[in-house]
């Protein structure tokens, strides 16, 4: 073995021994009671995101869509590997610089476990426990090795086995206490079995079934409603947000505070809020970073309380424009009063789809305000409610460069045919969906290349509120053709052909595919 090649090594195996005891470290704080410490690999990623300027963020969603967050991990593990080895390799030479080295990477991971805004009592314990294995493994194998080849140890079969032996062993050591405190700190953080408890009690009103015709019946496009999770062929209702470790929020436990620039602060706990009465609204959401024709928008019947008489309860100050929300995990949303206030069906959602939330979708409780943009309504796992201004806090989203107010931007997708396709002479079903959420689509038009535009058949309207779904029988002639479709919102505006990216508040452009048709 070259003496690079064995200083790699160490240096891998002692980031391995690392990993497995901060995710021990998490697990074990979490047993003794710590709020919801995250492993450091965690911590780091998550800090991370929140460093990373906004086109880096929509550049990892457009390349790597809902799984950015395991690229993101993937970076984040492949670079503690390559700093860990090249460590390895200076600690033959320069075991000091290499300490030195080794710990700075895991004072790194102690500074983004603590400074997380949700970070609690314990956050520093895993990163500390995991940075003073790296640097105490990474002296004691590169000290074991230097003596053995000083010794001539090293040179013989018998001595190169035995070191390959405690390698191996503090791998797989480390391997199997990564995955077991991951395991651990599942089982401690957990809330699939307190969702499965809950019985979501029956709405003041229950809300009738959609009107008959709101799916056109084409068949392979996807259904009215968007199912939780993949079903059936067809993706599961899409989620984008920055938690790495998806929060596990016990009900029991939660609490919902209304304060600020109210005359009557108050909480709520999730028991209250399921005796208050409940309503049921059918509402498409839809996420700014979704592109032209991109697929972050769903369309759910939601359970909830009305969150405006909330806010007359504890009584609004004629100065609040804003509603600063907060998430379990920090992150923050700023919402305009105005859109709460003025009528439309703002709500806290406790349930989806006939289900309680999802975890990955804000279980227990989240904001939804038909009109606008997630980043600036939907807040998951919401537990504080901060009546206040604009010009005196800025959420998250805004603070990384996206606008303040962000209404929906009327938009409309061809989902059948897809691009690329091959589809036979005749008439071929062209269909999709178009939203102007909370002010409806009027009308859904194609064009057939550079043709005129022709009007699609449009499917019945549930509310202004949901997307509408709509087909057009084509003509297809034999050759490459490109469909493009446009739609006109319930007041009359014609959706905007100016292309713009989702930056700084959501894309617009017409959504076009091009087919191929053959035979004829």
């Amino acid at each position: 073995m070259t003496r690079w090649l064995c200083g790699g090594l160490i240096g891998l195996v002692s980031a391995l021994a690392a990993v497995a005891v901060g995710e021990l470290g998490a697990a074990l704080a979490a047993q003794y009671g710590a709020a919801a410490p995250s492993a450091p690999v965690v911590a780091v990623g998550e800090w991370a995101i929140d460093l990373s300027p906004a086109w880096l963020k929509e550049a990892a969603i457009r390349q790597f869509g809902t799984h950015d967050k395991t690229a993101l991990l993937t970076g984040v593990y492949l670079t503690i590997a390559a700093v860990s080895a090249l460590a390895g390799v200076l600690a033959r030479r320069h075991l000091g610089a290499a300490s030195l080295c080794a710990a700075g990477f895991g004072l790194l991971g102690l500074v983004a476990a603590v400074t997380r805004p949700s970070a609690g009592l314990g956050a520093w314990f895993p990163a500390l426990l995991a940075g003073v294995t790296v640097v105490l493994v990474l002296r004691w194998l590169t000290v074991l090795s230097l003596r053995a080849e000083a010794s001539g140890d090293a040179s013989r079969p018998e001595g190169r086995r035995r070191f390959l032996l405690t390698l191996s062993g503090v791998a797989a050591s480390g391997a199997i206490g990564a995955l077991g405190g991951r395991a651990w700190l599942a089982s401690r953080y957990n809330a699939g079995a307190a969702r499965a408890a809950v019985e979501l009690p029956e709405p003041a009103s229950p809300l009738p079934e959609p009107p008959a015709g709101v799916h056109p019946g084409v068949p392979g496009l996807e259904p009215f409603f968007t199912p939780n999770t993949a079903r059936g062929g067809f993706a599961g209702f899409y989620r984008v947000d920055t938690a790495l470790s998806i929060p596990q929020v016990d009900p029991k436990s939660w609490m919902l505070r209304i304060h600020g620039m109210v005359d009557r602060p108050f909480e709520i706990s999730f028991e209250d809020l399921l005796r208050m009465p409940l309503e049921e609204h059918d509402l498409t959401l839809t996420c700014v970073s979704n592109p032209v024709g991109g697929p972050y928008c769903g369309n759910a019947r939601w359970l909830g309380t009305p969150l405006t008489p909330l806010l007359r309860r504890a009584g609004v100050h004629a100065g609040a424009d804003q509603i600063l929300s907060t998430s379990t995990d920090g992150m923050t949303i700023g919402t305009p009063v105005e859109a709460v206030l003025d009528g439309r069906q703002a709500m806290l959602a406790v349930g989806m789809n006939g289900q309680a939330l999802p975890i990955e979708h804000g279980f227990p409780c989240r904001m939804l305000v038909p009109g606008l943009y997630g980043y600036v309504s939907a807040t998951k796992w919401v537990v504080d409610l901060e009546l206040t201004t604009f010009a005196t806090d800025s959420a998250y989203w805004v603070n990384q460069g996206w606008a303040r107010q962000a209404p929906v931007k009327t938009a409309s997708r061809i989902d059948l045919p897809p691009a690329g396709a091959s589809v036979p002479a005749g008439v071929v079903t062209v269909a999709g969906v178009a939203w102007a959420t909370h002010r409806g689509v009027a009308g859904v038009e194609v064009r057939v290349d550079s043709g005129p535009w022709s009007p699609a058949d449009l499917a019945t309207a549930d509310t202004p509120d949901t997307w509408r779904m709509w087909s057009f029988p084509w003509r297809a002639a034999p050759g490459r053709h490109t469909l493009t479709v446009r739609c006109t919102d319930g007041t009359g505006t014609l959706q905007t052909p100016v292309n713009q990216d989702v930056i700084p508040d959501g894309a617009t452009g017409y959504h076009s595919v091009t087919v191929n048709v053959v035979g004829g």
